[in-house]
């Protein structure tokens, strides 16, 4: 279980001259970008929650605090009942976080880039194979396991960086936005792979802009909006609140009663 509350976070704003003109962010004020004002959601064992908003909701920002990469101003981010804001280091142990950039090694190979990634973790040699068999199995990387990562296709990184992601048997799995950029083949294999850890047990968050995803992996989704939680709940309760039996106008009913 994962439980989040009241997330806030702000970045100081660069200074603008006096004759400079643009569209002001509801956030941009006081010096400051407040880039997450109140967010909370709750994501509980095999289950599978959407993170929706539009593009600089915040979303990409949430999950960075979630993942220890950023510390909040403010609220509070709990794990299995570890307050990981005070214990940091349980998080990057437990958690498994894909960035919205694939981070690999170009000059390694696909297998040496998760291999290092198990190794940092701790992995014994002996259950670091098997475990890295066992994904490339479940991701169908075995005919690029041995070229190198700077010679590989969008959807190869991808999967490799979703692979390098959960190679050490994380507890929370949190995903930003991974099927951007993929054709229709590697996006099914993806979404098949986050499907497969509902069986597992662990608690899974994921960003998209693909309601389709949501609508067919989703327990429960998190609506963010101008840097809030403006929605957690159901899918069916997302319709009836959005008013409308279909998943992308009641998403954007929702957001514009925001607006």
């Amino acid at each position: 279980m994962i439980e989040v509350s009241g997330l806030a976070k702000r970045f100081r704003l660069p200074k603008r001259g006096s004759k400079t003109a643009m569209a002001r962010d509801p956030r941009d004020h006081d010096g400051w970008f407040h880039a997450v004002r109140d967010v909370s959601f709750r994501c509980a064992p095999g289950e599978v929650l959407g993170l929706l908003g539009p593009n600089g909701a915040g979303k990409t920002t949430t999950l960075r605090l979630l993942s220890t990469a950023l510390t909040p101003d403010a609220g509070s981010i709990h794990a299995n009942g570890v307050d990981l804001l005070a214990d940091p280091l349980f998080a990057r142990r437990h958690i498994g976080f894909l960035s919205g950039s694939t981070g690999l090694y170009g000059r390694l190979t696909a297998r040496e880039n998760i291999e290092y990634f198990g190794r940092l973790h701790g992995m014994t040699p002996a259950h670091l194979k098997q475990r890295c068999d066992h994904l490339f199995e479940l991701l169908q990387m075995h005919e690029y396991g041995n070229k190198r990562a700077d010679q590989l296709s969008t959807g190869m990184k991808q999967k490799c960086a979703i692979a390098r992601t959960v190679v050490h048997e994380p507890r929370i799995v949190i995903l930003d936005e991974p099927t951007t950029g993929l054709d229709v083949m590697s996006a099914k294999i993806l979404l098949d792979f986050i499907a497969s850890y509902k069986a597992l047990g662990v608690p899974l968050i994921f960003s998209t802009h693909h309601l389709h995803e949501v609508e067919k992996l989703c327990d429960r989704v998190c609506v963010i909006n101008h840097g809030k939680t403006a929605f957690h709940g159901s899918m069916d309760q997302l319709r009836h609140l959005g008013g409308s039996a279909d998943l992308y106008d009641a998403f954007v009913g929702l957001i514009n009663q925001e607006g």
